[in-house]
């Protein structure tokens, strides 16, 4: 079948591409397409990882079953190769937290320490709190306000479909207490980054540098934050004890476990889905990214169940220690960099199970119009055509500088972040049905991925405004 695509810019009308799928790679799309939908999108996988694994922190125990039990998944599917690649990377343990305001009045509140936070001293710590509005008015403030005090970051998550809010948000968990414990405080308190009005808070990893002094770090409920607020608004010193146990580990070797279906024609030639295995401590990890490991999953054993093979390699990236810097990302990056021209196109799934709502795409020009085309073959599960850039995933985020061409298939998280990096991420909060769609998105743009007429553009070339 052919798709005729007219690219138009301002002032011209020009044919660019005439994207050519056979009449059998469309109907084989649309099999999978049906076959999956008809399916429980991988629910089996997502539910026996956050059961017989639970919550797997990347250099914990349970981390090391978990690759264990993905390689053993993989290989039990049929998958033609599996193999471990190793990445290397610094952890951290949580022990408990416990944070609570002792004057004006007294109030336990609802916290986590964030990742890679030290421990407080053994009999904790006691200080006057200090609110700044968000990441930058402290950066402004003056150290004489800072000093010994706790300071605390109101700043607020907006709900997005897209998830546009956390990006500004999540700069105060990321930095603030590098930026506080410069200004001497004693610790550091956030808002949660998340949009839940429920009485639990928000983990996550923050920024830092062993060379420099560090401070305690945790972050509080939403309605706790209220809280907190109200009391500072009253205009007399309010007073918080934290304590905290929690240490960083040395350095620990997890793994990526990759799976692959080997192309007929073009066997070098590559096409990467990925999800990342590791999820913080809290929760079992069921959205954050159980889902993404189902998803890719299932896509992948129904293209492996076709009768015959695709004509490009399709490869699973199950990668690790995502949650604490991107280790598994970089560590698979590095070991690419000088053929990433192999790999034609990538994308995560790693926002939740939330429907997919379009396609976007970081391509060549050449490409854009079988973007077009594999959209068409989406339509039907409710998926329109997006923008002209894409990230990939946060686990493809180290390749993007080598090249890599990338799709974004953009899911509806107004939700996810009611339950992202809490104690209630877990399986109830996964739509079977839903995870179906996801996964027959991800079905039919691998298979029509890896049979697209072109290559999608991956390599130095791909560096260019045309592109970004």
């Amino acid at each position: 079948m052919k798709f005729l695509i007219l690219l138009v810019a301002p002032g011209l009308v020009a044919p660019v591409f005439a994207a050519d799928f056979s009449r059998q790679d469309i109907q084989t799309a649309r099999e999978l397409r049906a076959q999956t939908l008809a399916g429980n999108g991988g629910f089996d996988v997502v539910e026996e990882l956050t059961t017989r694994i639970g919550p797997r922190l990347a250099g914990s125990s349970a981390d090391a079953r978990a690759v264990d039990w993905a390689e053993t998944l993989l290989k039990d599917l049929g998958f033609d190769r599996v193999w471990r690649e190793p990445a290397t990377f610094p952890t951290w343990s949580r022990g408990f937290e416990n944070v609570r305001v002792v004057h004006p009045v007294e109030q336990r509140m609802a916290a986590l320490a964030i990742g890679f936070s030290p421990a407080t001293p053994p009999d904790g710590l006691e200080a006057e709190v200090v609110m700044f509005d968000d990441l930058a008015a402290l950066q402004a403030a003056d150290p004489a306000t800072i000093s010994e005090r706790i300071v605390f970051i109101r700043n607020r998550m907006e709900r997005a479909r897209d998830g546009s809010g956390y990006g500004p948000a999540v700069q105060a968990r990321a930095r603030a207490a590098m930026v506080a414990a410069e200004l001497g405080a004693a610790a550091v308190i956030i808002r949660s980054i998340g949009t839940s009005t429920n009485r639990f808070a928000h983990t996550g990893g923050m920024r830092f540098d062993t060379s420099q002094r560090r401070v305690p770090a945790a972050a509080i409920s939403n309605p706790d934050a209220d809280q907190l607020e109200r009391l500072l608004a009253l205009d007399e010193p309010v007073r918080v004890a934290m304590e905290i146990d929690a240490q960083v580990i040395e350095s620990y070797t997890s793994h990526n476990v990759i799976a692959e279906i080997t192309g007929a024609r073009y066997p070098d030639q590559i096409v990467a889905l990925g999800a990342h295995l590791d999820s913080w401590d809290v929760g079992t990890g069921a959205l954050d990214d159980g889902a993404g490991i189902a998803i890719i999953t299932e896509a992948g054993r129904r293209i492996l169940a076709l009768d015959r093979r695709p004509d490009r390699s399709v490869r699973l990236i199950f990668f690790a220690a995502e949650e604490i810097g991107l280790w598994g990302g970089r560590a698979w990056a590095q070991a690419r960099r000088d053929r990433i021209g192999d790999y034609q196109v990538a994308a995560e799934s790693d926002f939740g199970a939330g429907p997919i709502y379009s396609i976007s795409a970081r391509v060549a020009d050449e490409a854009w119009p079988v973007i077009q085309a594999i959209q068409t073959e989406l339509e039907p599960l409710g998926i329109g055509l997006g923008e002209r850039q894409a990230s990939g995933g946060p686990d493809f985020l180290p390749a993007l500088p080598l090249g890599l061409a990338v799709v974004d298939l953009d899911q509806d998280g107004t939700h996810y972040f009611d339950y992202h990096h809490t104690e209630n991420d877990t399986l109830d909060k996964i739509d079977p049905d839903e995870l179906a769609q996801n996964a027959a998105a991800y079905a039919v743009f691998a298979w029509l991925a890896a049979q697209s007429p072109v290559g999608f553009g991956s390599g130095p070339g791909l560096l260019s405004d045309s592109t970004e």
